[in-house]
């Protein structure tokens, strides 16, 4: 059974989804060409230490390739099982993507640092997603590795 939705805000939590997560689409991924941002650098470094990764990008209608990886528009067209989507949206443009989560249903979604939006948490929350808002994955995954 899946387990219910929640907000993970404690370092269990965080160490536990971590732990499970295996592919981990990137909703908002940059490209390549766009190196030294988060959206590019973090998803390289998931890759880099084990996690499948399914570019999600926002922009770039005429990139079919991030990080070696087919280039998905939407979430819900991604075959298969997704685990986690990593968000890399403003708060004010989550709203749009709401419906496309949900019609995927990943176990979790992982707002990126400064990225909070608790109604949107809640609304996820509520169909049984587990949620982190406000945190970078990249920091946290070092933090809780150092401390393993």
């Amino acid at each position: 059974m899946a387990n219910p939705g929640r907000l993970i805000e404690d370092d269990d939590g965080l160490r536990a989804l971590l732990g499970r997560v295996r592919r981990i689409a990137v909703l908002g991924i940059k490209t390549e060409a766009q190196r030294g941002q988060p959206a590019i650098d973090v998803p390289r470094y998931l890759e880099r230490v084990g996690y499948d990764i399914v570019p999600v990008p926002v922009y770039y209608p005429e990139v079919e390739r991030i990080l070696g990886q087919p280039v998905f528009r939407r979430l819900q067209d991604i075959p298969g099982q997704v685990d986690l989507v990593n968000v890399f949206r403003r708060p004010k443009d989550l709203a749009p993507h709401l419906d496309d989560i949900l019609a995927k249903r990943p176990g979790a979604v992982w707002l990126q640092l400064g990225i909070r939006d608790d109604a949107f948490a809640a609304a996820l929350v509520a169909q049984g997603i587990e949620v982190v808002q406000d945190r970078c994955i990249l920091v946290e995954h070092k933090r809780l590795s150092a401390a393993a």
